[in-house]
């Protein structure tokens, strides 16, 4: 009983929620009336005589207890003279007073430094005290995810939290975000977490994506939330702990918990934030030589003097401009928060641009005396993206930014980039060449205009209702709508690889829609020295995904050039409509833990699902358990003075993974023709859903009064029958077919030390360090297809394989044929690099292990934070670096004729060589196609990620009418400590299972610095 009350105030320390709907929603005392010997009351408070809800008024030794109201108030029946009477609060020193039969006793409670982190948001929203747990999770508060602001808040938390990876889009501002828990599980489905906004599932599907060819990552559903809405963050890294979401909950939970109205006076915030980014570097490319008889590549042995500023010159300042208000305010029935947030953004290309509105209005009102409770959530999002950046070969700017031969002036270009066709009697593009690889850039960025546009709404209703003193139930809804739409025009004159004489128009739009209801009970009592809570509910999830429309004429030509609608589509192009899927899922799911004198805790929890995607397999219901143990060691021994705290801790689970839609029995579809193209997938009727069984043992430990902390995890997570796809038979009327198959392991540890290293007087230093490693292994793949591979990323230059005693992100390609003595074969008649035969293995795309320090200092008003970050180990692909020494513009390739050859350890036909022509090596090593071996880069680096340096106005002593206001100069990516590739690996292409750590111009990374003011009325 104790640990459930006192429970309250880490909660209302951690989310700010006001103390008196912590105290109602927990109101859990209230025991068995006994002959009244006396009664107590009093009031209790904290700090300045601040009344503090939710504290545990109990007599020692016995269930006889009661807890505090809104005001602190509080009565205690049935208190005989010499009973002891206990004071206790999560955070706070518990006291313990003898009752002699005063009538009346007030109480200060005061903070307990070492039990400040104690209750932590876990599945369902469901709030638990963190020393029960039985697996491993972390939290970061909203002000600590804020300090440098990133666009998408879920980049802010890298190296926050130990087994988050987490690679950023290069597409800009509203990107999406590619997110991994403790490595990938499947071989066919994402295993990106499950999102959660205040215990319900959010849709955080993401759009289209760029590859080799080029496109554009069309951002995600975590891109529209707005950061300042955040109160913190709870991280369940493994199935263990989110086995009550189900399947869904399969790669772990990331719950957001967002802020509530605060009973009492009116608050009202302004947070303004203006940061500017600027690109951190490009390739480094070169300017002494040109071009060869006005060919487009650099391949002149003569050197010059030419012109150096039009890459850089191309690139912009960007800016981020973003600024919310909220207002937060009730009394002791009603409270409410409203909040507007509006962003404004340029990118570091011209004409990329980005913007987005966001309204919240959440409100709780208490009903029939306190025991029905109703809240309600609409969060409201208008996000418009202009000319997103491209990666990729096609129509991307960089292509022919970087390979415009260096003898031609380029201000001829950017200047009159178009040019008047008397022919056509239109504008065309104006450049050297026409070739499929390359573009005029200002072209490219004034007449291929896109526009991206999306309408969220996110609406919830929950209704808790005090059943009695120890038997809640909570029963809540929530509809997630977004309207999508994709519009790009090509104007006609452009690259005829891809558009066509008279224009090319691309639209798309869609809905994507999610209901989600679920019941839960929730049972808490004391039995003595025993402790008992209890969970059981149900759910229920229809998700309806990209429903919509979509046209694209390509290189069909438009019945009038330049005219970009419905009308105009010649009559060989279809409107098709677009349908992603649709799932219902029904799960029933409980949960009990039983405590022993408040040291030994045992947790086991089970879910049964119903998936529609499973229907007529005979396997659409599955249930997977969950156990786990924890002992707080501390309690049950006489520990040393220096250790504060010691838990231990396992569980292990099974949970099943989704399956995809539309797989067991597919159907025909209609072609742009009008006609039927039948289904060439064999059914698949005895699907099973994937399961995942995980297994972690861990500690905690905290010395020297809670100053030093350690968190330690292994974890080992085995996944199996996973969804595999094949050639079919030849004569059997398909092409292909799916089969449950493959085993992947993945084994890891996770450690997290924090330090309170100085607290003396008006100076703190308070350090945190994640370390997590990870080894991914593909245990099994198809047995009866020995040395089967299956591709998930490729370009012309690397694959990346599934192979059965591989992992995850095997890197393959060419690498350099050589002899015995380990020389590089040269043609025998063109001296070049010869090339294996077949790709082969270059490493993993995947860091050994990962490192981020988290430091903050404090010095009276001041405060200093930064982070630094480190992926360690791995590799990284540039496509761009072959290309651009094919063509002859890279600093190397002049370095080389400087040289006069490039020096090998070679051999041609019998004879030593060591030195090669610059246009032979490179011409064969880089291009389209060459030898990916000389691309492959060290994935390490080490960066200055975060730097916010802060300070506090004393408003009192300043006479400003304000409660708080301070000032921040912040910094995202500011540098790199260290670091082997060309680019940013840390970037991405594309954040789905494709081209990861792949560098095919991408747009270079940026850094961010500005300031932030926030003001609290």
């Amino acid at each position: 009983m104790e640990n459930c009350f006192s429970a309250i105030s880490q909660l209302t320390k951690r989310l700010s929620i006001s103390k008196f709907a912590v105290a109602f929603i927990f109101i859990f005392s209230g025991f068995a009336a006994m002959a009244q010997q006396g009664e107590l009351k009093g009031k209790v408070t904290e700090g300045t005589d601040a009344p503090l809800p939710g504290v545990t008024v109990m007599v020692k030794g016995t269930s006889n207890g009661t807890i505090t109201n809104f005001d602190g108030e509080y009565t205690l029946k049935d208190v005989k003279e010499g009973d002891v009477v206990v004071f206790s609060f999560i955070g706070m020193l518990t006291q313990e007073i003898a009752y002699s039969g005063q009538a009346n006793l007030d109480v200060n409670m005061e903070t307990d430094t070492q039990n400040l982190d104690e209750v932590v948001v876990t599945a369902l929203g469901i709030q638990r005290d963190k020393k029960t747990l039985t697996y491993s999770s972390q939290q970061v508060s909203g002000d600590e995810m804020m300090k440098a602001r990133d666009m998408n808040f879920m980049n802010s938390l890298s190296g926050k939290t130990a087994g988050l990876e987490i690679k950023k889009s290069v597409s800009g501002a509203g990107g999406s975000t590619k997110t991994v828990l403790r490595g990938n599980h499947s071989l066919s489905q994402s295993s990106d977490p499950l999102y959660v906004i205040d215990g319900v599932p959010m849709v955080n599907r993401k759009g289209e994506q760029s590859g080799m060819w080029g496109g554009t990552d069309e951002g995600d559903g975590l891109s529209q939330i707005n950061p300042d809405d955040i109160e913190s963050i709870s991280i369940l890294k493994g199935a263990n702990a989110a086995i009550l979401y189900g399947s869904q909950g399969a790669n772990g939970v990331v719950i957001i918990n967002t802020k509530k109205g605060k009973e009492g006076k009116t608050t009202v915030s302004f947070n303004s934030s203006t940061t500017f980014e600027s690109i951190t570097t490009t390739p480094d490319l070169q300017y002494s030589y040109g071009s060869e008889g006005g060919a487009k590549e650099s391949w002149s042995y003569t050197k010059g003097n030419y012109e150096s500023d039009y890459v850089d010159d191309f690139f912009q300042t960007g800016y981020n401009l973003v600024n919310s208000l909220s207002i937060s305010g009730g009394n002791d029935k009603t409270t409410a928060y409203f909040s507007y947030g509006n962003t404004t953004a340029q990118g570091v290309i011209p004409n990329n641009e980005y913007q987005k509105n966001n309204v919240t209005f959440q409100q709780s009102t208490k009903l029939f005396e306190d025991k029905l409770k109703v809240s309600s959530n609409v969060m409201l999002v208008s996000e418009k993206a202009e000319n997103r950046y491209t990666a990729g070969y096609y129509l991307n700017p960089l292509t022919g930014l970087y390979f415009f031969p260096r003898d031609r002036n380029f201000a001829d270009y950017k200047e009159n980039y178009q040019v008047f066709d008397e022919a056509s009697n239109m504008y065309t593009q104006n450049w050297f060449l026409s070739d499929h690889h390359q573009s005029n850039p200002y072209w490219l960025i004034n007449n291929q205009p896109k526009e991206d546009l999306t309408k969220r709404a996110i609406a919830s209703l929950t209704l808790d209702y005090d059943i009695t003193d120890h038997l809640k139930f909570k029963v809540r809804g929530s509809y997630d709508y977004a309207s999508k739409s994709f519009e790009q025009k090509f104007y006609a004159g452009g690259n005829s690889t891809n558009i066509s004489a008279t224009g090319r128009w691309s639209y798309k739009k869609y809905e994507d829609k999610m209901l989600y209801t679920d019941g839960i009970f929730t049972y808490q009592n004391n039995f003595g020295d025993f402790s008992v809570s209890g969970v059981l509910g149900a759910s229920y999830q229809h998700g309806t995904y990209g429903d919509g429309v979509q046209v694209d004429n390509g290189t069909n030509n438009l019945l009038y050039a330049n005219e970009f609608y419905f009308d105009n589509l010649p009559t060989n192009v279809q409107v098709h409509s677009t349908y992603s899927g649709e799932i219902i899922k029904q799960g029933v799911f409980g949960n009990v833990q039983l405590g022993y004198k408040d040291m030994l805790f045992l947790d086991v929890a089970g879910r049964n699902d119903w998936s529609s995607s499973l229907a007529g397999t005979g396997n659409e219901s599955y249930f997977y358990p969950s156990v786990g143990l924890s002992g707080i060691v501390t309690e049950m021994i006489d520990a040393p003075e220096f250790l504060s705290f010691w838990k231990l801790r396992t569980s292990y689970s099974t949970v099943a993974n989704e399956v995809p839609f539309n797989v067991v029995n597919p159907m025909h579809t209609i072609n742009s023709g009008g006609g039927v193209d039948r289904n060439t997938q064999q059914p698949f009727r005895n699907l099973k859903p994937e399961m995942i069984r995980s297994f972690e043992v861990g500690t905690d430990l905290r010395l020297f009064e809670g100053r030093a902390g350690l968190d330690f995890t292994y974890y080992n997570i085995n996944s199996q029958d996973q969804f595999i796809t094949l050639d079919a038979p030849s004569g059997s009327g398909y092409t292909f077919y799916y089969i449950n198959a493959g085993e992947v392991v993945n084994k890891g540890i996770e450690i997290t030390l924090t330090g309170n290293l100085i607290d003396k007087g008006d100076f703190a230093w308070n350090t945190n360090i994640n370390f997590s490693r990870n080894k991914n292994e593909i245990v099994e793949l198809v047995p009866e297809f020995e040395g089967k591979r299956i591709s998930y990323g490729s370009s012309e230059g690397y694959t990346t394989y599934i192979v059965a005693g591989g992992s995850f992100g095997d890197l393959y390609g060419y690498k350099f044929r050589r002899n015995d003595a380990g020389q590089i074969m040269l043609d025998e008649e063109s001296g070049a690099p010869l090339r294996t035969a077949e790709r082969e293995y270059l490493g993993n795309l995947e860091p050994k292990f990962s490192m981020g320090w988290n430091n903050s200092f404090d010095y009276k008003q001041f405060s200093l934070s930064f982070l630094v970050n480190a992926k360690i180990g791995g590799k990284a692909f540039s496509q761009t670096e072959a290309m651009l020494d094919g063509y002859g513009v890279s600093q190397r390739s002049a370095d080389a004729r400087d040289a006069g050859g490039v020096a090998i350890d070679g051999i041609q036909g019998t004879t030593a060589v060591s030195s090669v022509d610059p246009k032979t090596y490179y011409t064969t090593v880089g291009d389209r196609n060459g030898i990916a071996e000389a691309y492959v880069y060290d994935r390490t680096n080490i960066r200055l990620s975060q730097l916010a340096l802060s300070y506090d106005l004393d408003v009192r002593k300043l006479g400003l009418p304000l409660q708080a206001a301070s000032f921040s100069v912040v910094g995202q990516n500011l540098f790199f400590f260290y670091k082997k590739a060309p680019f940013d690996p840390e970037l991405t292409m594309s954040t789905d299972m494709n081209s990861q750590s792949l560098d095919n111009f991408n747009v270079p990374a940026t850094r961010t610095y500005g300031f932030n003011l926030k003001v609290t009325f």
